[in-house]
């Protein structure tokens, strides 16, 4: 079982519960105003506490996750849920999946890439199906 602590830099809890793959990540995030408690942006070396609300933007998507627990060391996933709860509402995975389903091209298997005439084609079926 991880140790708790009594208190931990944001950059830190969020590399450690697996919302980014490196510290430096988390950081970079934070200080591009990516992660907000409260609506407001804040700095990588600002304390998280339990109960805290924080919103993480990783476009196209915003996750919002409830800190449960506090962490200075990465844990494996399944651990890493006990210590931090996602409230991203269902219609914002959902939008997600719509915008990657309306941007799928189906090519069949063994066709090869795309030509440059197949090329052009994709590209003006895809301007013309945005004109509406």
């Amino acid at each position: 079982m991880p140790k708790e602590v009594q208190e931990v830099r944001i950059d830190k809890w969020l590399w450690a519960v697996r919302i980014y793959k490196t510290r430096n990540q988390a950081a970079e995030a934070c200080k591009a105003g990516k992660v907000k408690i409260e609506s407001n942006s804040i700095k990588p070396s600002r304390d998280v506490k339990v109960g805290e609300i924080i919103t993480v933007s990783m476009p196209p998507l915003t996750k919002t996750y409830q800190v449960l627990g506090l962490l200075e060391n990465r844990v494996s996933a399944p651990l890493a849920r006990d210590f931090a709860l996602d409230l991203t509402p269902p219609e914002e995975i959902d939008r997600v999946k719509m915008m990657r389903e309306l941007n799928f091209e189906r090519r069949d298997f063994g066709m090869g890439r795309p030509t440059k005439r197949d090329r052009r084609e994709i590209d003006r079926l895809k301007n013309d199906h945005h004109d509406f």
